[in-house]
């Protein structure tokens, strides 16, 4: 009589084992997500492991730091100034952003005669791959392409071929014919990414998983290895609009943080190496609502417009909207300026975006983003060629940002003549006092209040201004 296998139930999301069915994931609170697996007994098929000892760290033999460029800008700018011998990056995002399109490029430079990338695909034939190569312009030799999802046979190939680099596309797609489940679901997609982080730190080989991911970054994907892998990189931004962001999440051979701009087009990603002069191109001066502010994305200073719609709701909860920018950080920001100066939005629905469909969490556009509500609310522009630079605290003061010379230079470089600043930045520049000083030709004006930034910016007094509006 053959034992009764044994089962647990894993949450598709968060990666949780339960012993027990429960409609809400006790981990992450996900309904609907534990589904049942066949715990795996691999114990009598593992093989022996191989008898490892410590070391001094002093007699460890340092690794070479040759890094392997793609000759993306972009791409480069992310991953540190290039991959890391036995590193292992996953690319995440949403279906059809461009994961597999980067990638593909990025072989093109990276495959050489005594350095070949073995470019598996799980999702596309041998053919269909080819011509998605030649519609990019991809004709490099050196790439060898398989089409396969038994990880047992990606392994033995990898083996015989021996490449520098491997591409799994997609990881969600790879199974292992020893663990009891379907592809794509947590066990799998951890066990297979498990086995390929195994065989890069053995042999040195840089390996580069794609993963699919909802908006919400649920359904088995890459969050469940975020932890395995060395590099986290993640496609941002709208299927329909023609640009996308690849931001660095986790990097342990570089800077994280990073962004690099691409615009996709019909023949590929092309890098956009001047993103500031693009999420500006489009925009309109002398509108209310608009205001220009400056975000840093690790060490690159972006300067983009926020944009604001204030008005009276035609029902009795107004609304409060935004698209890249914290709505919870919205919601602070529109009580500041209804305490600290005076603006009466407890009657009006309140919409904000960041143009160019990118997304910030930085704090430094707290200023833009109230210059910008406060424009649409007296319907008066921002003054042309303002910068408003700052983070907002919840008495209404403007604290001080990281790396102020490097936004003002930036807002030099693209024209802008003004930049409003929090008070405590001037001393960067060392003007001891002075609230008002021109460095480098652009007039900086250091206010300590949402208010004062309000004058200088909208060229409104809040508290004057406050009975008009009422």
């Amino acid at each position: 009589m053959m034992a009764k296998a044994k089962t647990h139930y894993i949450c598709q999301s968060c990666g949780h084992i339960s012993m027990k069915w429960a409609g809400q994931c006790p981990a992450c609170q996900s309904w609907n997500t534990l589904a049942a697996e066949a715990v795996p007994d691999r114990q009598a098929k593992r093989p022996p492991h191989a008898e490892a000892s410590a070391v001094r760290l002093t007699e460890i033999a340092p690794m070479a730091n040759e890094r392997r460029m793609s000759k993306i800008g972009e791409f480069d700018r992310i991953t540190g100034g290039g991959l890391v011998p036995g590193q292992v990056v996953l690319v995440g995002g949403d279906p059809g952003i461009g994961k597999s399109t980067i990638l593909l490029q990025a072989a093109q430079a990276l495959a050489a005669p005594d350095a070949p990338v073995l470019y598996v695909s799980g999702e596309e034939s041998a053919a269909q791959t080819r011509l998605r190569a030649q519609r990019l312009g991809v004709t490099n030799p050196d790439i060898l392409v398989l089409a396969d999802t038994n990880l047992a046979s990606i392994l033995d190939e990898a083996g015989a071929r021996h490449p520098a680099i491997m591409v799994i596309d997609s990881i969600q797609v790879m199974f292992d014919e020893e663990i009891p489940s379907a592809p794509g679901s947590v066990t799998q997609v951890r066990e297979c990414a498990a086995e390929l982080v195994r065989l890069a730190k053995t042999t040195g080989m840089i390996v580069m998983l794609v993963g699919h991911v909802t908006k919400a970054g649920a359904i088995a994907g890459p969050r469940v290895v975020e932890h395995l892998v060395d590099t986290v990189l993640y496609f941002e931004g709208d299927r329909h609009n023609v640009y996308r962001i690849l931001r660095a999440v986790k990097n342990r051979f570089g800077s994280t943080d990073e962004i690099g701009v691409f615009e996709m087009t019909g023949h590929g990603l092309i890098e956009v190496p001047n993103p500031s002069a693009i999420f500006l191109a489009q925009r309109q001066t002398q509108k209310s609502g608009s205001a220009v502010g400056s975000a840093l994305e690790g060490t690159r200073p972006l300067l983009l417009e926020v944009q604001a719609l204030v008005s009276t709701t035609p029902f009795g909860m107004p609304v409060r909207r935004s698209i890249g920018f914290d709505a919870n950080r919205l919601t602070m920001l529109l009580a500041v300026l209804e305490k600290r100066a005076g603006l009466r939005l407890n009657t009006q629905d309140v919409f904000v975006n960041l143009a160019g469909g990118v997304r910030v969490t930085e704090p430094g556009l707290d200023l833009t983003c109230i210059a910008a509500i406060a424009s649409s609310f007296y319907d008066r522009a921002v003054a042309d060629g303002t910068v408003t630079i700052g983070e907002v605290g919840l008495g209404g003061e403007i604290r001080a940002v990281s790396q102020i010379e490097r936004r003002v230079m930036e807002a030099k470089r693209l024209g802008f003549a003004k930049c409003v600043i929090p008070a405590h930045n001037l001393k960067t520049f060392r003007e001891k006092g002075a609230a008002h000083i021109v460095w480098q030709g652009v007039e900086l004006i250091g206010c300590k209040d949402v208010a004062a930034a309000l004058q200088h910016a909208v060229d409104v007094h809040p508290a004057h201004e406050n009975g008009r509006n009422a």
